[in-house]
């Protein structure tokens, strides 16, 4: 694993809050390479999810440089941004996300056909039974539990092929059992697709089949644990 997929800088985030500003991510340096799994770990607030987001360029660093696969993700727009991460990244988060109003198959195959992909409903069918929705793909999410639920997310982020996918907290609402099958299809996922993983948990289990573990306390990096 020599290819760096992930590369942030010195990177800092400060957020207004109702006493003034707030540093959440305190110069943050890290590499992430290709085909590598990485556990985001640490106390609540140290800044993991924020970190996650920066990744993907659904936040914006107020400081330092975030480069995915290559590319300045700082130096982009909103709409830059959005093109970069489309197809290229997959997002998984502890809450669903899906169109309440679309079936399993709709919520993974229209973001697919707002792609160009020509395939859509076919790629999307074929993630969908990967992650064991074959006979579950008319159904809306009301009419799914919330393991099933986030079996669909799952496929959604899969299903463009994405080099990176990044998840935060994706067991956080789901009972024991559930949560241990959604996580072993998203490591499932990630073999079958040879993308790169980074993994904000709680749970050291999970961080455990990582290949390495980042733990962040009050917003800076702590030394790191192999995997």
């Amino acid at each position: 694993m020599t290819d760096t997929v992930l590369a942030l800088k010195d990177v800092r985030l400060t957020l207004a809050g109702n006493a003034g500003p707030v540093d959440i991510l305190k110069g943050i340096s890290l590499e992430v390479h290709a085909g590598e799994t990485v556990g985001l770990v640490g106390p609540s607030g140290s800044g993991k999810s924020s970190l996650l987001m920066l990744m993907g360029g659904l936040e914006r660093a107020t400081g330092g440089e975030v480069r995915a696969l290559g590319q300045d993700l700082t130096a982009m727009d909103e709409d830059g941004l959005a093109r970069f991460r489309r197809g290229k990244m997959g997002v998984v988060f502890q809450s669903f996300h899906l169109m309440p109003t679309m079936t399993a198959l709709e919520n993974v195959a229209v973001p697919l056909e707002l792609m160009g992909v020509s395939d859509a409903f076919a790629r999307a069918e074929a993630e969908l039974v990967a992650v064991g929705l074959g006979s579950r793909m008319g159904h809306y999410p009301s009419q799914m539990s919330g393991g099933e639920q986030q079996r669909v997310a799952l496929a959604r982020a899969a299903a463009p092929r994405p080099a990176i996918l990044l998840a935060d907290e994706p067991t956080g609402n789901l009972d024991g059992v559930n949560g241990a099958a959604i996580m072993d299809l998203l490591f499932g996922l990630r073999d079958r697709h040879g993308a790169t993983l980074v993994l904000v948990t709680h749970a050291p289990e999970l961080a455990a089949r990582c290949d390495r573990v980042v733990r962040l306390q009050d917003g800076r990096v702590a030394p790191e644990v192999a995997g």
